[in-house]
């Protein structure tokens, strides 16, 4: 029989039994990581955001987001709070671990999203980040490591990541059976990570409740993010960033790549 269990470990277990959980199910849940403060200071940064998002109320199936869902992008230019997560020792430890091994001058922010999944919303289409980047052969290196911020509980019936445990040692064409796919259900403060090989999307939202989550993933420093962060982050901003938060932003060099002339104003 197929197991469906998703590690659940403390922030206080050691990073080697995080990494060995991750590495074998491709996805695992750390219980108690954001306080309170945290995720009412970014509901409360990007409530202006989110109320200006429209949501679409007559789903369209063969859309990759569903509908009934709002959704905030560009969170580094946006959210102070999400600049401090991002940079969070258990993100970067486990980034650390899975991704600096085939990129040595570093990795950086791929996509940073907020996600409002509302009543009625359709589960998501399962796909795997590493999607955009199916010409590496497999075997290939980790080239994304994906984190789910739960600002809300995470419920199967509020709209849970679904993930199929084990999916990143699958062959690109397996398609999972309903009793693989599994809700990644967590209280509100908790993280979900995930490998970039991992079948997973958002969950139904079946009860009357808003699921709200954070996206941060990573991927590594010699691939093109998926979500452009130079458009996305504007001078101003840029200059309060840390070193450390620019260069997870990506606008550190990685060897030759991306040299400019600080002339051109």
């Amino acid at each position: 029989m197929f197991d469906t269990t998703i590690p659940n470990l403390s922030s206080s277990d050691s990073l080697q039994a995080k990494s060995a959980a991750l590495e074998e199910a491709g996805c695992m849940v750390i219980r108690d990581v954001a306080s309170k403060a945290h995720r009412d200071n970014i509901v409360a940064e990007l409530q202006t955001h989110m109320d200006n998002t429209s949501i679409r109320v007559e789903d369209d199936p063969d859309e990759f987001y569903p509908g009934h869902t709002q959704r905030v992008s560009g969170l580094v230019s946006r959210s102070e709070t999400v600049r401090e997560l991002m940079m969070h020792k258990e993100a970067i430890s486990i980034c650390d671990h899975f991704l600096l091994p085939n990129s040595e001058f570093g990795y950086q922010l791929h996509v940073s999203a907020a996600l409002n999944i509302g009543p009625g919303a359709r589960a998501q289409v399962l796909h795997r980040e590493e999607d955009s980047f199916t010409y590496f052969a497999k075997p290939r290196p980790n080239i994304i490591l994906a984190t789910m911020w739960a600002i809300s509980d995470f419920r199967a019936d509020n709209g849970a990541t679904l993930v199929v445990p084990g999916s990143h040692k699958w062959p690109d064409d397996r398609i999972a059976e309903p009793d693989e796919i599994t809700s990644a259900e967590m209280p509100a403060g908790s993280m979900f990570f995930w490998l970039g090989g991992t079948l997973h999307g958002g969950g139904a939202n079946t009860s009357l409740d808003w699921r709200y989550g954070v996206i941060l993933t990573y991927s590594l420093g010699w691939v093109r993010q998926e979500e452009n962060q130079y458009l996305n982050v504007p001078k101003h901003i840029l200059e309060t960033l840390t070193p450390e938060q620019r260069s997870i932003a990506g606008f550190d060099m990685y060897r030759a790549l991306g040299f400019y002339d600080p002339r051109i104003k």
